[in-house]
């Protein structure tokens, strides 16, 4: 009898961002896409009483223990590890790097708010924090490009 292979599982992903300041950019990155900022702070707790990890790599954020150099956040509805605040479905990391962005993204996000939503969208995240870079409008489409708080475009349909 010959057996039919299982579906492999989909491979587990996340989106590493590079950031001067990830808490900030998690902040602003929560509000602009309705997201939810972990909260690692058990983990960080249970390492910090173990021995496993220097006070140094940590800070406080939002009034309780995180990472130093990491934030992340997670669409509200997915699932995450209660013990870790780690989220298992649609999340950005952000990571600190030492170096300043030189150079345009090679990846960016599209973000898509709904028809007729586009500038209130944009103006909403203006008061976030965010520029207009330009306005494309072609036969293809229309759109903004926009830049975070440190400058990462992305656009708004």
């Amino acid at each position: 009898m010959t057996q039919t292979p299982a579906t492999p599982a989909p491979v587990h992903w996340k989106l590493v961002i590079d950031a001067a300041d990830p808490h900030a950019q998690a902040d602003f990155w929560a509000a602009a896409l309705r997201y939810t900022v972990e909260d690692h702070s058990a983990l960080v707790e249970k390492l910090l009483g173990l021995g496993a990890v220097p006070d140094g790599l940590t800070t406080e954020s939002h009034g309780r223990r995180a990472w130093r150099d990491l934030a992340a956040v997670r669409h509200p509805d997915d699932p995450y590890e209660e013990e870790s605040g780690t989220g298992l479905g649609r999340r950005l990391l952000f990571q600190r790097v030492p170096e300043a962005k030189t150079a345009k993204n090679r990846l960016h996000l599209d973000l898509h708010p709904g028809e007729g939503r586009r500038e209130e969208e944009v103006a909403r995240l203006e008061r976030l924090g965010a520029k207009v870079l330009r306005r494309v409008d072609e036969p293809s489409g229309a759109w903004v490009v926009m830049t975070d708080p440190e400058d990462n475009e992305y656009c708004v349909h």
